[in-house]
């Protein structure tokens, strides 16, 4: 096993220097918190704890072998993490809430997609919005990923963590001067999203003295049949150019070629997407669009399906489609131009890879139901609060602690009836 320090992050535009907070000193010191368990028990620093043991976490076929999650539920009635009881990490933590992530497990997912990904030139670039926890950063670096980025901070972030800028996208309709003027020193490739967003990139070429290559990012207006929150590929999306703007665009490029290099095409259909037909409809599509690119005497070598791929939120056995059916869906597309492929995943990297371990606080009711109060919230969580989506739970207790919970409830049940 290994542990490794969680860095804070920080809203300074600089990182230049490492980020260092104690754990162990309360900043509210004049308003002592409750111990969680006695004084006398060495209090010990929150950590990020994970398995290193690939012997019993790799799955040697992913084509033959059944998947296996990182956590299981084991006879004992206990919850594990690659064969670590998740109680024994709980007990020796100093704040709950926390996140426990398996190391192993974003490994395995990397891996499911570089696989898929074979005799294609690629680029894997995961969306750091997704989660921008340093220590995983740093690991998708070095398993060889791209970045995504929607934000400077972001930007900064991927630097910091070592990514290599020109596998970098940066990504949002709301791209700010200063933070594209960074992205075009770097060399990280720049998605244009609009008419005022392609002249703030011309702007930030012209300051940072370089030339920047940009993808036109085209809505290809294919409904991902996904919650309309996380649908940013239909024609009432606000991200993208219209596709009937494209020559406008064209003509815009052309006219600044000592600032502009269009090297590429880039849609995102949305995110949860189950139905992977989709991804083939749409790269079709921008194919078509490429080839009216290329027409004008455009070399464009990139196309960017985006990511969106999604996963089990239920684990109830459902089969969902893998990252090898993404990438077989568009293959023959981007083989037959002579692409090189950018996927962005996100959740489908990292999302089951962690849980969110709590503790119950108290159980009250307001007459008509009941509810179990948690030292959780959507500060941790905000899905569920956001816009209904389901969240799996487990309860982490001892088999005779479960039998006396059942007693409990099978004794206010009978005094609720009588």
């Amino acid at each position: 096993m290994a542990a490794t320090q969680l860095p804070f992050q920080t809203s300074s535009s600089s990182f230049s220097k490492p980020l260092r907070h104690s754990l162990t000193r309360n900043p509210f010191s004049q308003n002592p918190i409750l111990p969680l368990r006695p004084a006398s028990l060495k209090p010990l620093v929150l950590r990020a704890v994970v398995s290193q043991n690939p012997s019993k976490s790799l799955t040697q076929d992913p084509q033959t072998t059944p998947f296996k999650h990182c956590f299981s539920k084991s006879s004992d009635g206990f919850l594990y993490c690659e064969g670590l009881k998740v109680q024994e990490v709980i007990d020796s933590v100093e704040r709950r809430p926390f996140y426990l992530y398996s190391k192993p497990q974003i490994t395995r997912n990397v891996e499911a997609y570089k696989e898929a990904l074979e005799g294609l030139s690629s680029v894997i670039g995961y969306a750091i919005k997704a989660n921008n926890n340093y220590k995983i950063l740093e690991h998708l670096r070095q398993l060889g990923c791209g970045a995504v980025l929607v934000s400077g901070n972001e930007l900064r972030l991927a630097l910091r963590a070592g990514f290599d800028p020109t596998k970098c996208i940066f990504n949002g309709n709301g791209k700010l001067l200063e933070d594209l003027v960074l992205a075009a020193q770097e060399g990280v490739f720049i998605n244009v999203d609009s008419e005022f967003d392609l002249e703030n990139i011309v702007a930030a070429a012209r300051i940072a003295g370089k030339r920047v290559n940009v993808l036109l990012r085209i809505n290809p207006d294919v409904d991902p049949q996904v919650h309309p929150y996380v649908a940013t590929g239909n024609k009432n999306s606000k991200f993208g150019i219209r596709n009937e703007k494209l020559q406008w665009f064209l003509d815009a490029v052309k006219a600044h070629p000592n600032e502009l290099k269009l090297v590429g095409a880039h849609c995102h259909l949305g995110s949860t997407i189950t139905k992977v037909d989709i991804f083939r409809d749409a790269a079709v599509l921008m194919v078509k669009y490429i080839d009216e690119i290329r027409s004008q005497g455009f070399q464009v070598d990139y196309l960017n399906i985006g990511g969106g791929l999604g996963i089990d939120y239920y684990h109830a056995g459902a089969v969902l489609p893998t990252p090898r059916d993404l990438i077989d869906t568009v293959r023959d597309v981007v083989q037959s131009q002579g692409l090189n492929l950018i996927i962005e995943p996100g959740r489908s990297l990292i999302a089951n890879s962690c849980c969110l371990v709590n503790r119950v606080t108290g159980v009250k009711t307001n007459g008509t139901k009941n509810f179990i109060v948690i030292d959780g919230s959507m500060a941790e969580l905000i899905r569920p609060s956001l816009y209904d989506a389901y969240q799996s739970w487990f309860l982490l207790l001892h088999l005779m602690l479960r039998f006396l919970l059942l007693m409990w409830l099978a004794l206010f049940v009978s005094l609720r009836i009588s």
